[in-house]
């Protein structure tokens, strides 16, 4: 048996369960009698180019499981979108050291960058396996029934509404909150897990996947506000006119402020905190509600200490060992996908592998079913979806229960 060097890298976004997929790997790796060593990259591909490796070979088993119950990424990570040149620098640098299998944990850039260089290492006649091992709380993969890391983030976003509905019902008032996901509504979608009973929020949810026109947003508050006395709201940060202008771009424009543009020109959705706070002068000056507040779950929900799925860590976990064994035992080259298997009751996943043409640069959304007719709420097969990805139940949020006492010095209404 040939010589085995494995590199592993994790890139974007960390998540609650990217270290689980990195121990994942790492522990699989060792039942290979051929295997010669285990790096890791520090800071994604970045750290290839810089030869920035640490030896994880004979890293202790006990600390590594405690690397894996821990969120954020233990590597570091990096947001280079590496094009053919830079897939070439790191190309070099994995023939110097021998490397003979790549892995990548990450989302479709992460993906695309494994399939770049897959192409520049068969061009050059390198021998390299390349395996992408799926990651993303915005669950916008193609091919997957769902992503690692999504489940616990929805999660936190269906924990952290019930709370902020609880309160809301406590100090009536609109309360906005935006989430994060620029073309895909998925996470913002999971505040529906957060309702108990029949009038509890979020009242209304808005995704990219659907065209919002702030006239209808606002009718849409004050019917809810006037049935309840209260309205709770979450809004995807990509929501768009129907031409596709975010509205964020659209209100500050109104209120003739500028938007916020990242290092790849887009314009900077939630992490400044502007939608909710647009939204929220909207409400106040054309509602004429008193009591209104917002938002922003920017980082909040990627790696939140103690609010971690149990089926997403397993799952997190078997991506990780499962890229390994279809590297390293059968050479292949592709993109670890999740599936539900449907043939069977109750949930139960299963994995597969798929080319990574079919993951690169590609962006999947919420499907039709999912989100109602009016486009402001999630439909009962969305929750049928999410529910069992959660894990274990979340926590039940009690009332009193008591009667009103009879008023003695006013007419009963």
């Amino acid at each position: 048996m040939s010589p085995v060097k494995l590199l592993i890298a994790q890139g974007g976004g960390p998540t609650a369960v990217i270290n689980q997929s990195l121990v994942g790997a790492v522990l699989a790796a060792r039942a290979f009698p051929n295997l010669q060593a285990v790096y890791g990259a520090r800071h994604g591909v970045r750290g290839v180019l810089h030869e920035d490796f640490v030896d994880l070979t004979g890293e202790d088993i006990n600390h590594l499981e405690r690397v894996a119950a821990t969120p954020a990424s233990a590597l570091g990570s990096t947001r280079d979108k590496p094009d053919e040149a830079y897939c070439l620098q790191m190309l070099e640098v994995i023939k110097a050291h021998g490397i003979t299998h790549f892995l990548y944990i990450g989302g479709n850039d992460s993906s695309d960058t494994v399939r770049i260089l897959m192409e520049q290492a068969a061009r050059s006649g390198h021998e390299l396996a390349g395996l992408h091992i799926p990651k993303t709380i915005d669950n916008d993969l193609m091919g997957n029934d769902h992503t690692p890391g999504f489940p616990s983030a929805a999660k936190f976003v269906a924990q952290a509404f019930a709370g902020a509905d609880l309160y809301n019902a406590a100090l009536p008032g609109v309360y906005v909150a935006v989430v994060m996901g620029r073309h895909a509504g998925f996470l913002t979608a999971a505040s529906a897990l957060a309702r108990q009973g029949v009038d509890d929020g979020p009242h209304l949810i808005y995704l990219p996947e659907r065209a919002l026109d702030i006239d209808r947003f606002l009718a849409d508050v004050k019917a809810v506000h006037e049935r309840l006395g209260r309205c709770v709201v979450a809004v995807s940060e990509g929501v768009h006119d129907t031409s596709g202008v975010p509205l964020i771009s659209q209100l500050a424009q109104r209120r003739g402020a500028g938007v916020e543009r990242d290092a790849h020109g887009n314009v900077q959705l939630s992490g400044t905190g502007a939608l909710a706070d647009l939204l929220c002068e909207e409400i106040k000056a054309r509602l004429g509600i008193k009591r209104v507040r917002g938002d922003t779950f920017g980082y909040l929900q990627r790696s939140f200490l103690g609010c971690v799925s149990d089926v997403d860590a397993r799952e997190a976990r078997d991506v990780g060992a499962v890229a390994v064994r279809l590297a390293l035992k059968h050479g292949a080259t592709g993109s670890v996908a999740v599936r539900r298997d449907s043939t069977v009751p109750g949930y139960v996943s299963e994995y597969a592998l798929q080319p990574l043409e079919a993951v690169a640069a590609k962006t999947r959304v919420m499907e039709d079913a999912f989100i109602n007719a009016a486009g402001n709420d999630v439909t009962p097969a969305f929750v049928d979806y999410l529910r069992p990805l959660l894990g274990s139940a979340l926590p039940q949020a009690e009332r009193l229960r008591g009667r009103a006492v009879a008023k003695r010095l006013k007419p009963q209404e």
